[in-house]
């Protein structure tokens, strides 16, 4: 089973952490290197995350860059995700023992009062390359690629950018942008949109993603630099959850009296602002953005992310961190349907499309021991998920149970970079 993992599902707790501790962990100790001497680089890190009762992922991964004398650099990433857990299924709790059968043919069983779950097992192997090339010393451009594959979805990107200095250095223009083929062909086959299931087509399935990104960065003091970043980001294809199911509801009983198939559209169009600031104090660093997210399934989110890096002398520091993310709910999202009813064009009970709320707060050690060469990086957090617990529209049994409960989940990070 294919556990969703990219910035289509921007609450996802597991991309969050992917994003915001193993890519910073991996790429900004690069990055301050990088004015130093030419040299090679190793960077480890090691993601532990755990969803209370749910999701557990490891990811092992490991980045190779080569600086070149003339500026260049090339490097290249190899990461391993090893997934196992259990996920919502999609469906509604029951006041009876539930039994469905997955895709791949295993009779799973809910307890009566019980979210049904859909365990799996899943492990994703990832590889990209960058390099990136200064023509002037205003023009510095990167290309890079990007594979991975699971055992129910594969995906090959191309990615570049192109950036200028402008102002005697204190303007950053940055172009660029990336085009990825997908291929999802499901276990047991892809069911057809809205329908009991048993209408599967065997072949794979193509989605096509592309993006584009325009970004300014300006230096308004010694200290303070501020940012602003657009993205754009068109989807087509198949879009759809595969696993997802609907609940159908009888209106007489109150009780579930089947299930549908998830069926989403075949388009997406995402738009994103981000502005960033960060002010040096004396010592310490001070990180604060706000993102605002908008699509055309009428998702809309907000991101506040505050960090303050602390000075403990020598190499050691510290940096809290604080994040607000709250979104709202697909224009096809809902907690069932009417039994009888006239089906809609598109409806998915994923709560990842339903109104979230997340709060995450932790922080990151870095230190650098006198004895042994390079920097180490501890990075924990605690993310705490809710969805909206009454929806309205909810209808017989479902006022019973809280539909959307809080979802705990902590992460640790651990990485190591060292120069040779």
């Amino acid at each position: 089973m294919r556990l969703q993992l990219g910035p289509a599902k921007p609450a996802t707790p597991v991309r969050e952490v992917l994003h915001s501790a193993a890519l910073a962990l991996l790429l900004i100790p690069a990055t301050a290197k990088a004015q130093s001497a030419p040299t090679d680089r190793i960077d480890f890190s090691s993601l532990l995350y755990g969803e209370q009762s749910r999701t557990q992922v490891i990811e092992p991964m490991v980045r190779f860059t080569h600086l070149l004398p003339d500026g260049q650099s090339i490097s290249a990433q190899l990461g391993i995700d090893v997934i196992t857990g259990a996920s919502p299924s999609g469906a509604l709790p029951s006041g009876s023992v539930q039994t469905r059968t997955s895709a791949s043919g295993r009779v799973i069983t809910s307890p009566a009062g019980r979210i049904p779950l859909a365990p799996f097992r899943d492990h994703r192997i990832a590889f990209d390359g960058e390099w990136q090339k200064p023509w002037s010393r205003y023009v510095t451009s990167t290309l890079g690629g990007t594979y991975s594959r699971e055992k129910d979805y594969q995906s090959l990107g191309l990615n570049g950018k192109f950036s200028t200095d402008l102002m005697r250095k204190l303007l950053t223009v940055t172009v660029g942008g990336g085009i990825s083929r997908d291929t999802v062909f499901p276990v047991g086959g892809t069911p057809l949109g809205l329908s009991d299931g048993s209408i599967v087509h065997r072949g794979s399935n193509d989605k096509n993603v592309t993006n584009v990104i325009l970004g300014a960065s300006r230096i308004l003091s010694r200290r303070w630099m501020v940012s602003i970043n657009g993205t754009q980001t068109f989807e087509r294809g198949y879009l759809t959850e595969p696993y997802k199911v609907i609940s159908l509801m009888n209106l007489a009983t109150g009780q579930p009296a089947g299930e549908l198939t998830d069926k989403r559209p075949s388009t997406r169009n995402r738009s994103s602002v981000l502005f960033s600031s960060v002010y040096h104090l004396t010592d310490d660093v001070i990180y604060t953005s706000y993102r605002y997210y908008w699509d055309t399934w009428s998702v809309r989110s907000h991101t506040i992310d505050l960090k303050y890096r602390h000075a403990l002398g020598g190499d050691t520091f510290l940096e809290p961190l604080v994040r607000y993310y709250q979104q709202t709910a697909a224009d096809f999202f809902t907690i069932g349907l009417p039994q009888g009813a006239p089906l809609p064009d598109f409806a998915t009970s994923d709560y990842r499309l339903g109104a979230l709320r997340t709060i995450t707060v932790g922080g990151t050690f870095g230190f650098h021991p006198e004895d042994i060469p390079g920097e180490w990086t501890i990075r924990a957090q605690f993310i705490r998920q809710a969805g909206n617990s009454s929806p309205p529209g909810a209808i017989g049994i479902q006022r019973n149970f809280d539909l959307s409960p809080p979802i705990n989940t902590f992460a640790v990070v651990l990485g190591y970079s060292f120069d040779y």
